[in-house]
């Protein structure tokens, strides 16, 4: 057992080594192409290496130089993720690369949503668009609903209510009050959402934008809270979901994921209806709105 011990011990420094060679030479890489000019230096005399100097990419990213040359090095140094948000901008590091570099740093990684870096490109809003009238909509693992088409603005049209605090499914189903809820059985369909955030959670444990968002939901509802205790988790997959609408009543609708490709952790979620009055209930609602938007 301790031979085991010792031999995992020995695999673990062993990784973290390799992480700090590959993250000296990723920064490395980086510091190299980007220019003085790109960064409103001027380009100076008797520069021996393409790109910018250790010191400049310090001053720039507003850190120490020794620290900054022991990150490169590869040396076992603490980063946090506001330092190495500084140096991803110095080093201008598109997405994957900040994502990379934060993977390097054993940091975890919490994209910043308002900084555009979950934009939906317009090929992607354009198939949501063609699959109306089919409700679609494009989720992260946290359910923030990052684009809609027309047919499930329609379906959820008074959801949104109650979650102008941001754009996000789990949060509207917890906290809209119950008539204005559009799951009709919200105690068979909640406990397998929460299930499926919990299984996407284990990605990003301790970044601060899951931790705030568990722990404002769970402040918000206790039902939650609940749930999340469970430590139930669940896959993704296909399911039945009855929704009301308050012009239509009742639309059963079958849900189907679809991913993304280059955005890993995002999905497509399609509804079909599941019967006759349902796609009927879904004519209706879209043939009212084009009325409406005549008149």
């Amino acid at each position: 057992m301790a031979t085991q011990r010792k031999q995992a011990e020995h695999e673990e420094r062993a990784g973290h080594q390799r992480r700090r060679h590959e993250l000296a030479a990723f920064l490395r890489s980086r510091r190299a192409r980007v220019t003085p000019a790109d960064v409103g230096l001027p380009p100076g005399l008797r520069r021996r290496t393409p790109g910018l100097r250790r010191e400049e990419v310090a001053q720039l990213s507003g850190v120490g130089v020794t620290w900054y040359t022991w990150l490169e090095q590869g040396r076992p140094i603490n980063a946090s993720a506001q330092v190495l948000d500084a140096v991803a901008r110095t080093l201008r590091l598109d997405r994957p690369e900040r994502e990379h570099l934060y993977h390097l740093a054993e940091v975890p990684y919490a994209p910043d949503r308002a900084a555009g870096v979950e934009e939906i490109s317009p090929e992607i809003q354009g198939i949501l668009d063609a699959l109306d009238p089919r409700p679609s909509v494009v989720y992260n693992t946290r359910y923030d609903i990052l684009a809609t088409n027309r047919a499930y603005r329609l379906l959820f049209d008074r959801a949104g209510t109650a979650s102008d605090e941001m754009r996000n499914a789990l949060w509207t189903l917890f906290t809209v009050p119950e008539p204005v809820c559009p799951l009709v059985d919200k105690k068979a369909e909640l406990p397998l959402m929460v299930a499926q955030l919990r299984g996407a959670y284990g990605r990003h444990v301790g970044e601060p934008s899951w931790e705030s968002f568990i722990a404002r939901l769970s402040s918000a509802s206790a039902y939650f809270a609940e749930l999340w205790e469970s430590g139930d988790v669940v896959p993704p997959g296909p399911r039945v979901k009855t929704f009301r609408h308050r012009a239509v009543g009742e639309i059963r609708m079958t849900s189907v994921s679809l991913s993304i490709n280059g955005m890993p952790e995002c999905r497509i979620v399609a509804y079909t209806a599941n019967d006759d009055e349902s796609l009927l209930a879904m004519e209706k609602l879209c043939a009212r709105a084009a009325d409406a938007a005549g008149a």
